[in-house]
């Protein structure tokens, strides 16, 4: 399975799915349309390790809702990704059974070079 999901008003998203083309076969998900389900959440948690991993703390609720000043549990972390999309790392590039969380260069270059291989 070759998966993308992505907020479409995002630029850095947009400028990552223009560097990660020729996009054959992969499922894009534009997050703020179609949401995220329990499930899809569970499958990226099990391929990254923890909903922690796949959350965002540079969305601005984060700091809105004074959740940096918390000790937040996976229960919260994955509460939230549910609740509101920003919450949600992005993009998340999922191919078989790799996944790519994120928008640093080293994780979109890994990303780009096990989509093409």
């Amino acid at each position: 399975m070759k998966k993308i999901y992505h907020l479409g008003s995002c630029s850095t998203c947009q400028r990552i799915l223009k560097e990660l083309e020729p996009l054959d076969g992969v499922v894009l998900q534009e997050i703020k349309s179609e949401s995220i389900t329990s499930e899809q959440l569970e499958e990226m948690k099990k391929l990254a390790g923890s909903y922690e991993a796949l959350f965002s703390k540079r969305a601005m609720l984060f700091r809105q809702r004074g959740l940096h000043e918390q000790q937040l549990s996976e229960d919260d972390f994955k509460n939230l990704i549910l609740e509101h999309y920003t919450f949600l790392k992005r993009p998340v590039t999922i191919i078989d059974d790799q996944i790519f969380v994120g928008n640093s260069k080293k994780v979109v270059e890994a990303a780009k070079e096990a989509l093409h291989s």
